[in-house]
């Protein structure tokens, strides 16, 4: 590929980083190099995860209020973590929800925290300088996207009672901070909100909102509920309250966004007062038809699976027209036909046959649910198979109430492994059995099924904790993936990965044409005797926001063939022999 070479800027990573633009080459194609420097290989026999919460400054607990004893369903929950380079220095800074507590029957907010990337694993808590030190309200999730197509991360907020918006502005001496616009908006949203996704589903090019909503509780809604071996109270079961509708906004491209949810084809409120009690929604092209869908995981109620219906992009966008075709998917229930009690959710090509499969944590006395890919019916819609015992997962056992979750290739052998935390809900449990419980890490063998390798994981994985929010994320740039995980009244804890650096890897980058929304991209990769798949996506996990970039685990091959973008709303673009064991960052046009 011929290619002139020019300086954009430096950025701080630790060492040295500088980011390099190439201009020509692949259909006059934007192609930025991020290149890292390297590190002797870790020793063998050194675990995957090490615990450096301490080192990095980052000492934040997510708090419920159940100290005031009020065994209210609102504890339950906990929040999230997201991963955003507010600044723009190639730095990952963290962001975490803070929950809240109780004064009499009034639902408080503690303060969220932003947590800047300085390098070298150190952080430091910019929270009043960035503008998020004002009062908050009970806060569960976060979502990121550049809403305004600025070129800036923006930032969302759930909880009870309200959204928060905020949007990336310069702090006039240089800097970034972030500044509400919730009212101006027109996110007047008033009910409990949970899980929240963007993708542009007009093809206009603005990242439209999907926002979970939980229940209908309240103070003047909290029945009495007997707890497990007869316990006089404990906290009430989601099946003890009516569905809150969900709702989904339109980014009308000025700002501003209207509430579409009965037009799109939501689940209207009256339609059934049980249905879709939602905590979790990940976004992204299940199809193939290149346009982002949204698979919604609901507790104790089947999870929807919501196809774009809308017509092919066309200049002001297409009307957002979807359709539920999770039960026909079977994605909804699981293999016996059950509704489970779904929190959070992942997408991958887990076993490289190119399509996603569907990956929801859930309750105990149910099984985490692998819906693997298989085919596609007469009208192109994907069908799914519950593949957890086939899969080797059933392992794990039906004694966990799973949360944040995720795809990771652990040791980049090309392979995506799954990780995913635990922590009960009740706070009184059989034979006195302890609310935390440990997190899984599975190995993907490669060959379809998962072993569970979470004794190598390190010393988080070997203790009990009351998990949350899990994000996945390259604090460092060095192409492994790290982990933040909040909890229940428990230090948030940074888990550094640590595996080998003797295997090679591919980070990429996606912009989209004038900054628009890259969610529902398809990234294929060749490599000698395979092909990898990744897929762009919107939230996921649970509460949280991972890291938006790509790392193709490519295990001992040194050379990377072509790279394929399928972009959203339309056409593909390639790029050839990438040099591996960097970062790219690749425009579209």
């Amino acid at each position: 590929m011929a290619a002139s070479w020019k300086l954009l800027r430096k950025l701080r990573v630790g060492s040295l980083l500088f980011c390099l633009v190439l201009l020509g080459g692949c259909n006059r194609t934007s192609v930025s190099f991020v290149a890292t420097t390297g590190a002797a290989n870790a020793s063998s026999d050194v675990e995957l995860f090490r615990d450096v919460t301490a080192e990095t400054g980052i000492n934040f607990t997510y708090q419920n209020g159940e100290e005031s004893k009020r065994l209210a369903i609102l504890e339950t929950l906990g929040g999230g973590v997201g991963l955003l380079d507010y600044d723009g220095d190639g730095l990952l800074d963290v962001f975490v929800a803070a929950g809240g507590y109780f004064e009499g029957k009034s639902v408080q907010g503690h303060s969220c925290r932003l947590f800047r990337n300085l390098g070298h694993w150190r952080f430091r808590d910019v929270t009043r300088e960035a503008g998020l030190d004002q009062p908050c309200f009970y806060t569960h999730g976060c979502a990121v996207a550049d809403y305004d197509r600025d070129g800036w991360p923006d930032l969302l907020v759930t909880g009870y009672g309200r959204l928060a918006l905020y949007h990336n502005e310069p702090d006039g001496k240089g800097g970034r901070r972030f500044v509400e616009v919730t009212q101006q908006a027109g996110l007047t949203d008033a009910l409990w909100s949970t899980g929240a996704a963007w993708a542009d589903l007009d093809g206009d090019g603005y990242p439209d909102l999907y926002v979970c909503h939980y229940v209908n509780w309240s103070f003047k809604n909290n029945p009495l509920c007997l707890g497990l071996d007869l316990v006089a109270r404990d906290v009430c079961p989601p099946a003890n309250f009516q569905a809150l509708p969900h709702k989904l906004y339109r980014n009308n491209g000025n700002g501003t966004f209207t509430d579409v949810s009965k037009q799109a084809g939501l689940h209207a409120e009256d339609a059934d007062k049980n249905f879709g009690k939602g905590l979790s929604v990940i976004a992204l092209d299940v199809n193939g038809d290149g346009r982002p869908d949204l698979y919604v995981a609901n507790d104790t109620t089947g999870n929807f699976l919501y196809l774009n219906r809308a017509r092919t992009s066309a200049p002001g966008g297409s009307a957002i027209s979807l359709q539920d075709v999770g039960t026909t998917s079977g994605v909804a229930r699981d293999d016996q036909g059950a509704a489970n009690g779904s929190m959070g959710l992942a997408a991958a090509d887990y076993d490289g046959g190119g399509k996603p499969s569907l990956w929801v944590t859930n309750y105990d006395n149910e099984l985490p649910a692998l819906y693997r890919w298989q085919a596609t019916n007469e009208r192109g819609d994907p069908l799914f198979v519950h593949s957890t015992g086939a899969a080797g997962i059933a392992v794990v056992g039906r004694s966990n109430v799973g949360w944040g979750t995720g795809f990771v290739d652990v040791e980049n052998r090309g392979w995506e492994d799954l990780v995913f935390v635990n922590g009960h809900t009740n706070h009184f449990l059989k034979g006195n059995a302890p609310r935390q419980q440990r997190a899984f890490l599975l190995r993907n063998g490669g060959d379809g099924r998962f072993t569970d390798i979470s004794s190598e994981a390190g010393d988080y994985f070997r203790s009990l904790h009351s998990g949350r929010g899990l994000v996945l994320g390259d604090l460092d740039n060095d192409g492994r993936l790290d982990m933040v995980i909040s909890h229940l009244n428990e230090p948030i804890v940074v888990l550094r990965n640590e595996a080998t650096r003797e295997n090679h890897w591919l980070g990429i980058e996606l912009t989209g044409r004038g900054h628009r929304c890259i969610v529902g991209a398809r990234l294929t990769l060749e490599v000698p005797g395979r092909r990898l798949t990744r897929f762009a996506v919107g939230g996921g996990s649970y509460l949280s926001a991972n890291d938006a970039r790509f790392v193709f685990g490519l295990g001992k091959e040194t050379q990377a063939g072509r790279l394929t973008v399928h972009w959203p709303w339309g056409r593909s673009q390639h790029w050839d022999n990438l040099v591996v064991d960097r970062y790219w960052r690749l425009t579209e046009d």
